[in-house]
């Protein structure tokens, strides 16, 4: 039998008085162990300072409405029991776990923990990824394959003319009649997928693989993305326009989202892209062609692709030019730019080829 070990955590009207002035939650910690006090409603709780999810600390949460919200994903928990919210946890949860109570008291005014009390936790089941992204990314047998993600931004009912995305298609579709590959075509304007939230400023740790939103969120559709980049594609071909000298914002709204990617070599020394490789088509009316590229062959270096040589087509008519249609018109009619293209293409897939092998 284990025997109970009482300590003493102080005056209740005090600790009521501190509670309620730091927002109902407060750390403890006894020989190293950390555990979060807890005061809604007139009642005390005490669990355990872990989350069930991925261990955030639950004392630097919220309380709302009697539960205790992990400040990492936003999972509840009972302040008394340390039961889960349902409605709380990611997506096709079986259930959110328990995370461990401990004892309290209250005799002569002041209130006691039972350090030896604390309750078995009870694991948490969760949304691996829409997809199952958390298997291992070993590729499988078959043609080279050839992702072409357009990173330029539009409104699909009302699409308009865009060079980065033309030139990509074309390479696509010759890539398709002559190359002995796979081929899969990747609008980031028609996917419905949030922002970075941040998580990894909150702890290296919060920032997972899958990526947390994409777990908690099934409307999120980076899922795509991820799919693509870690288990399907071979070479991503990347077209962009340029913005104020810049890639577009979607690329950016799309590489923050990556860090969930990038990070698992900070936590686990963990690669999950291997033997890929990627090469950048980039047009714009604006110039700045070198610095958007820099920009992305890092970026995606650092993600682990490799790039061929010769590793970016662009065109732009220069800063002091604005005559768009013009732009437009030459870009559309260019076969030199198409070959340059396709030419791409067909040197990341010889790439891909010799990395494979």
């Amino acid at each position: 039998m284990i025997t109970q070990d009482w300590k003493l955590l102080g005056q209740v009207e005090e600790l009521k008085r501190e509670l309620e002035s730091k927002g109902g939650l407060k750390e403890l910690e006894f020989n190293g162990r950390k555990i979060v006090l807890s005061y809604y409603e007139g009642e005390f709780g005490a669990l355990n300072n872990k989350c069930n999810h991925m261990g955030g600390p639950l004392a630097k949460g919220k309380l709302k409405k009697g539960c205790i919200e992990c400040p990492w994903h936003y999972w509840q928990f009972d302040h008394k029991t340390g039961v889960a919210l349902n409605e709380s946890t990611e997506p096709l949860s079986s259930h959110g776990g328990t995370v461990p109570n401990l004892p309290l008291k209250i005799e002569n005014g002041s209130l006691f923990i039972d350090l030896n009390g604390e309750s078995e936790r009870v694991r948490a089941n969760y949304n691996q990824g829409r997809t199952n992204l958390s298997r291992q990314p070993n590729r499988e047998p078959g043609k080279i394959r050839v992702l072409g993600l357009s990173t330029t931004a539009m409104d699909r009912e009302h699409p308009r003319f865009s060079t980065s995305e033309t030139l990509l298609k074309s390479a696509l579709e010759r890539a398709q009649q002559s190359l002995d590959v796979e081929t899969k075509f990747l609008a980031l304007s028609e996917l419905n997928f949030r922002h970075c939230e941040g998580f990894y400023s909150k702890s290296e740790k919060a920032c997972t693989w899958p990526c947390s939103i994409t777990k908690m969120d099934p409307k999120d559709e980076m899922h795509l993305v991820y799919e693509a980049f870690v288990h399907w594609a071979d070479v991503v071909i990347v077209s962009t326009p340029i913005r104020w000298g810049n890639a577009s914002s979607l690329y950016y709204k799309m590489a923050e989202r990556l860090n969930s990617v990038q990070n698992q070599i900070t936590l686990k020394d963990r690669v999950l892209i291997k033997n890929k490789v990627a090469g950048f088509i980039i047009t714009g009316g604006q110039d700045n062609i070198q610095s958007v590229a820099g920009q992305l062959m890092n970026f995606f270096g650092e993600l682990g692709f490799h790039a061929p040589a010769f590793p970016y087509v662009a065109h732009s008519l220069g800063w002091s030019s604005e005559d768009m249609e013009r732009n437009m018109e030459y870009v559309s009619e260019s076969e030199y730019l198409k070959n340059n293209c396709f030419e791409l293409l067909a040197r990341s897939v010889e790439l891909s080829k010799r990395l494979i092998q």
